[in-house]
């Protein structure tokens, strides 16, 4: 029991750069009071004593903010940051080294007893602040949900949802390891620039029109180059010889 709280409390100084010490994780928390006070719950749950397990869950969530059902599953090196208005339902199951953030919901979409209801994430899995995760299906491992996102329908490993309903974007490397082969770094609240299918779209359109135009500048020059009569004649005189497309700006405005 112990080594496991020890493994939570510095799973909490790893990934928390608010955190200063030990005692400041163990006495201001409420996460780590959330994980903990779980583990006497579910335990109660599984030993056939349902009603004092929801009883426990229940003063969890006065204490703490954080709903968790005992009847979940949660692993080892789970951090809930900040975690206000967190609710994990009965059949919810979250893996080892996740991150979850504050008013997720790992919710169903079923009302029948006795089946898998609620979402089984992996391992090493970020759900950002605000995130809907409906239905009995798996997040793989690595996967990051983005902030707001409702997630209906399974993430890959190491993909990224966002959106509503969230749109998949499948990792580069098909894996959360980054391009040297390591594993990647932690991304708080899981979303990087690099997460964002809108701004990816409108680089790919920035990019395209400003390399248009080089062209088109590229061929009115060469008609001037080989013109044999004055350039009016064969060269409009509004013809763009320059480039004046701002990408590097218009790629600003987009968050690139």
């Amino acid at each position: 029991m112990f080594t496991r709280l020890r493994s939570d409390i510095q799973c909490i100084l790893d990934r928390d750069p608010a955190a200063r010490s030990t005692w400041e994780v163990i006495t201001c928390y409420p996460g780590l009071h959330a994980i903990v006070l779980h583990r006497l719950s579910h335990w109660l749950w599984g030993h056939g004593m349902q009603w004092l397990g929801r009883f426990v869950s229940m003063l969890s969530r006065w204490f703490t903010g954080i709903e968790i059902h005992p009847g979940a599953r949660i692993g080892e090196r789970v951090f809930f940051d900040h975690a206000m208005g967190v609710v994990v339902g009965e059949t919810a199951e979250i893996g080892d080294g996740c991150t979850i953030y504050q008013g997720v919901t790992l919710g169903g979409t079923s009302l029948y007893k006795g089946t898998k209801r609620h979402p089984t994430l992996g391992r090493d899995v970020v759900v950002s602040a605000g995130a809907k995760v409906l239905g009995g299906f798996v997040v793989g491992d690595g996967a990051k949900i983005g902030s707001n996102a409702v997630v209906i329908k399974p993430v890959p490993a190491g993909a990224t949802a966002v959106g509503i309903p969230a749109r998949i974007i499948p990792s580069r490397e098909g894996t959360s390891a980054d391009v040297t082969g390591q594993p990647s770094k932690f991304a708080a609240y899981g979303i990087t620039l690099e997460d964002d299918p809108l701004s990816q779209a409108m680089k790919g359109l920035i990019d395209n029109a400003s390399s248009q135009e080089h062209q088109i500048a590229l061929l009115w020059q060469a008609v001037e180059k080989l013109s044999t009569t004055r350039q009016e004649d064969c060269v409009p005189a509004d013809a763009a010889l320059k480039e004046s497309f701002e990408a590097e700006k218009l790629t600003q405005l987009v968050g690139k």
